[in-house]
């Protein structure tokens, strides 16, 4: 390494991010087709809606980041029939060093949701699993990709909402 790259790597401040805590802070599971009283196989279609949030919090370089899953199942034969809806709002408070102020928006709403899904994930599928539904284990979720759609539809809206000169 040259000495022009180990002062410019002296220079980048380190990165560090500790997940402080995480729970669930709101959830709730319909389970629609035991309350009608339907029995039977039904063939399902899982629709899941993901919304981010994230916030400062008083104590110094500290962060709260929430997912918010929404996940509705209907019947394939019969996409008016839910079966279940499970919402879910999950928190992880984390405390971060080193990032840019110009890079926190992204790091938390891509860094840190990454870090708490798996923890999501499997509360999704054990209650899933507990409301007499076979497990439902979501796909992986593209961080990156949502921030991106985020920023985009806040462009649009901005155009949108800009009056005509």
């Amino acid at each position: 390494m040259s000495e022009e790259q180990n002062g410019a790597a002296a220079q980048q401040p380190q990165v560090r991010m500790n997940v402080q805590t995480q729970y669930v802070r709101d959830m709730s599971f319909e389970n629609i087709l035991a309350q009608k009283g339907s029995t039977g196989s039904v063939q399902p279609d899982v629709r899941v809606q993901v919304g981010l949030d994230a916030k400062k919090r008083e104590a110094e370089n500290t962060y709260e980041v929430i997912l918010k899953l929404n996940v509705e199942s209907v019947s394939k034969e019969n996409p008016a029939e839910k079966l279940f809806i499970l919402e879910i709002e999950y928190v992880g408070i984390f405390t971060i060093d080193g990032v840019p102020e110009e890079q926190m928006h992204p790091f938390l709403l891509i860094e840190c949701p990454r870090m708490i899904f798996p923890f999501v994930r499997r509360i999704v599928s054990d209650v899933t699993r507990d409301g007499g539904f076979p497990p439902l284990n979501l796909d992986t979720i593209d961080f990156v990709s949502l921030y991106r759609q985020e920023l985009a539809r806040r462009v649009e809206a901005q155009k949108t909402a800009a009056p005509a000169n």
